[in-house]
């Protein structure tokens, strides 16, 4: 079988549908699989994929499991050569599917590939950046990344560059993540310690480690809506990103650079929190008063992230 695509998800039963919907139009000359792991919806997404999409495999789990272990369970079930890591709230364009198969086929270096992911008015979304190193996290943390017009503080994200030509980069976003089977065999399935948020930086460190290549290439294009299961998690998205950044930190640099993360981060959200409430205060805008609401929030628990 030429490709599996793992879709992970949670409440996001509409934008699942037209994402689903998606695939199936451009697998026609595709020998393919769709595998969707449902993480304990109850919006009824699982019913409706029994329902409307009866050739997908579908595993209903009991609780939400996370991220990581959700697309483990998805990989046990997927016979392709080529295994991609798909969003619910995206939407496949055009052949990319059939692009990215062979791009891998005719590049087996290739571990880990990307295609070109824009916003849902068409302008492009940024997918793949350098791993959060403590400098790259200074620079974000800071606001230096926003001067794009100096290349060293746009290295992180990468924002100057339209993806419309093809590079190796560190990390690769998991809305649109292809992957080599036999790769993976090699390296290892996504680490479940990091439940959501940090895991495909951390797979595609450990597929670089493995001499692997982590690509992005202009196979085709995706929409990724973004927030779907992500957005309900109101200040524990951002909770969840900085106890992943810290793991990262942690596992690959050890616990002095983790411990430095954790300042570096905690000096972010608290800096956050006072801005938003001293302008919440002088202007009593109520949209100011819950941004600083939200950033305390997340300070309240840094500690727990170290």
């Amino acid at each position: 079988m030429d490709l599996s695509i793992v879709i992970v998800n949670w409440n996001t039963i509409d934008m699942l549908r037209d994402c689903l919907q998606s695939c199936y139009r451009n697998l026609e000359r595709l020998d393919a699989e769709v595998v969707v792991i449902d993480n304990a919806s109850s919006d009824g997404s699982a019913d409706m994929v029994e329902s409307e999409f009866p050739d997908a495999v579908l595993i209903r789990n009991s609780e939400n499991r996370g991220f990581a272990a959700a697309n483990n369970q998805g990989f046990t079930r997927s016979r392709g050569r080529h295994i991609l890591l798909l969003n619910s709230d995206t939407v496949v364009h055009g052949d990319v599917l059939k692009e990215t198969v062979q791009y891998l086929d005719a590049h087996p270096d290739i571990g880990v590939l990307a295609c070109r992911v824009l916003n849902q008015d068409g302008t492009m979304q940024p997918n793949t950046s350098q791993f959060p190193s403590l400098l790259n996290l200074i620079i974000l943390s800071s606001g230096l990344w926003r001067f794009k017009s100096v290349p060293f503080f746009d290295r992180y994200r990468m924002l100057n560059w339209d993806r419309l030509d093809a590079r190796d980069v560190d990390v690769v976003a998991g809305c649109y993540m292809a992957v080599r089977k036999s790769a993976m065999d090699e390296v290892g399935v996504l680490d479940e310690d990091f439940y959501f948020f940090g895991e495909e930086t951390d797979w595609c460190v450990r597929f670089r480690e493995k001499g692997w290549r982590v690509h992005c290439a202009p196979v085709g294009e995706i929409t990724h809506l973004g927030g779907g299961s992500a957005r309900k998690l109101n200040f524990k998205r951002d909770v969840m990103l900085t106890n992943a950044t810290i793991k990262l930190h942690h596992k690959h640099h050890g616990i002095v650079s983790a411990t430095i993360a954790w300042i570096l981060l905690l000096l972010f959200n608290g800096s956050r929190f006072l801005f938003w409430k001293v302008y919440g205060l002088l202007t009593r805008k109520e949209a100011a008063q819950h941004r600083a609401d939200h950033f305390r929030k997340v300070v309240a628990e840094m500690p727990r992230c170290i």
